[in-house]
């Protein structure tokens, strides 16, 4: 039995799962919550040790014969976060995260300073947007100049705890396309970008080194290793973002498919073997953690809007599915925007959740439930667009994510996308991709010469089951509607611009 450890930071929890690579199966999980800090202003932050401790905790209740047998470890994290280290390696304060919309003014200057979103697009591949580590970094100059004359070292938050592990400290270019910093064409950072940000100050200096994906960063130290009852000396991969991990997760390691995911944030993604770059700027011009590039849209509420309907409207989590299939397709005529933390897709920072064509006929409970799962899927279906736009052959989607549980979830997006949706047997997401990535690296180093499309194809299997196509009625109906929901967008933009 060879085991690897994947562990996955999320913006909810920390998880941790341990793989056995003969049988592909999960052999030990577990999981802990984390609180979220927010404020009016958009802020959405963490702080940096409460990770440490769910991670001690999730790791705790994995099985300690299993636990003492790894491998090797892999660790994904939620993208964009911001973590300023002091020359101690210290945290210097609370990390702002993804779905953080504060810095949007930061956003701007930047764009600005920099010759604007073309420019931006042409030089780094991407333009800058509200959640991307860029403008956080300015705003910390700018609100907290003591703590900004006080950095070391900027990192991410998968980086951070591939630091609290070996000591390492490095990035690999997958997560670090998600900063706004790097040059995605060429995997490297930006020089006059990162002057754009700072004309004063070299922040090259501050940034870890760039690492291969395919390569361990270095082993878990002592000190991590008794405090987290781990083996120390255990190899420790360079990991990623989580939709990097994500798409490892789910296979999509080669051109042909499409994986979406239905968590907090939703996102649309494909691997592409050469750099894709929207000259619109609606897909995101990503690097991989294979080698490769991962062309990607993000919507900043998914599950969000569903999860916020249940807990107004007392609605458990066991009872979302019959009471959303009892309502036909379109919601009897209520679309929601989903728009409730701000939007990245569209880009829209400052808007707000708007429900529309409420009557007194339609205005219930299961009608409003239904319309927020439609309304994830509608923002998703605009990458979908993009993808075929630029010469992208969709016609089929892997699903993945929370919301993928759900078969009326599944339906829906077969009907909406209006092409075949899988999910697979065991999907455990990014924790899965961090551990697959893990043993990837250590059979190569093993001169075990088996590529990552070979091991991901052995040990990912489809649940036939839970495949849905879409019912031809249903598509052309969901058609219309799409339709009418982007014109809903259209008009509500120039009340959030």
């Amino acid at each position: 039995m060879s085991i690897y450890l994947g562990i996955d930071a999320g913006t909810q929890s920390i998880k941790a799962i341990l793989l056995d690579s003969n049988s592909g199966q999960i052999v030990s999980s577990g999981s802990a919550p984390l609180e979220l800090i927010s404020a009016e202003d958009g802020s959405r932050e963490q702080h940096a040790h409460w990770w440490i401790d769910a991670l001690q905790s999730s790791l705790n209740q994995l099985d300690p014969a299993l636990k003492a047998s790894i491998s090797a470890i892999g660790i994904s994290g939620q993208q964009h976060g911001f973590v300023p280290l002091a020359a101690d390696g210290s945290v210097l304060a609370p990390v702002k995260l993804w779905c953080d919309t504060a810095t949007t003014a930061q956003c701007q200057q930047l764009t600005e300073a920099f010759g604007g979103v073309e420019r931006c697009i042409e030089e780094l591949g991407n333009p800058i947007l509200p959640g991307y580590t860029a403008s956080k970094i300015l705003w910390l100059k700018q609100q907290r100049p003591e703590l900004y004359q006080q950095l070391d070292c900027i990192l991410l938050p998968h980086d951070y705890l591939n630091y609290y592990l070996t000591g390492v400290k490095a990035m690999e270019c997958g997560d670090a396309s998600g900063t706004g910093l790097l040059d995605v064409r060429n995997r490297q950072w930006h020089p006059q970008m990162l002057q754009a940000l700072d004309p004063e100050r070299d922040l090259r200096s501050y940034l870890p080194e760039l690492v291969a994906a395919g390569e361990f960063i270095g082993e878990i130290t002592s000190e991590a290793a008794s405090t987290l009852g781990l083996p120390a000396g255990t190899p420790v991969s360079a990991g990623g973002g989580d939709n990097m991990m994500a798409a490892i997760g789910t296979g999509n390691v080669s051109p042909g498919q499409v994986t979406v995911s239905l968590g907090t944030s939703g996102t649309l993604f494909a691997y592409s073997d050469q750099p894709v770059i929207d000259d619109q700027g609606i897909l995101a011009a990503f690097c991989d953690s294979t080698g490769g590039w991962l062309p990607l849209l993000c919507t900043m509420n998914c599950t969000v809007a569903t999860e916020l309907t249940r807990d107004l409207l007392d609605i458990p989590l066991a009872e979302l599915d019959q009471r959303s299939a009892a309502v036909p397709a379109g919601a009897n005529g209520v679309i929601t925007l989903p728009f409730f933390q701000g939007e990245r897709s569209p880009n829209l920072p400052n808007s707000r959740g708007c429900i529309f064509g409420l009557s007194h006929n339609n205005y219930t409970a299961d009608n409003l439930l239904r319309s927020a799962m439609e309304a994830a899927i509608y923002s998703l279906r605009s990458g979908l667009q993009r993808f075929r736009e630029l010469g992208c052959d969709i016609n089929h989607v892997r699903l993945t994510g929370g919301g993928s549980k759900s078969a009326v979830w599944r339906q829906m997006a077969a009907d909406i996308f209006n092409v075949p949706v899988s999910v697979q047997n065991i999907d455990e997401g990014a924790a899965l991709g961090a551990a697959l990535q893990a043993c990837w690296v250590d059979q190569r180093g093993r001169s075990q010469q088996h590529s990552l499309a070979e091991l991901t194809s052995r040990l990912i299997t489809v649940d036939d089951a839970r495949t849905c196509t879409p019912d031809p009625e249903a598509a052309q109906r969901y058609n219309a509607l799409y339709q009418h929901y982007q014109r809903l967008v259209t008009h509500v933009t120039p009340l959030y611009q």
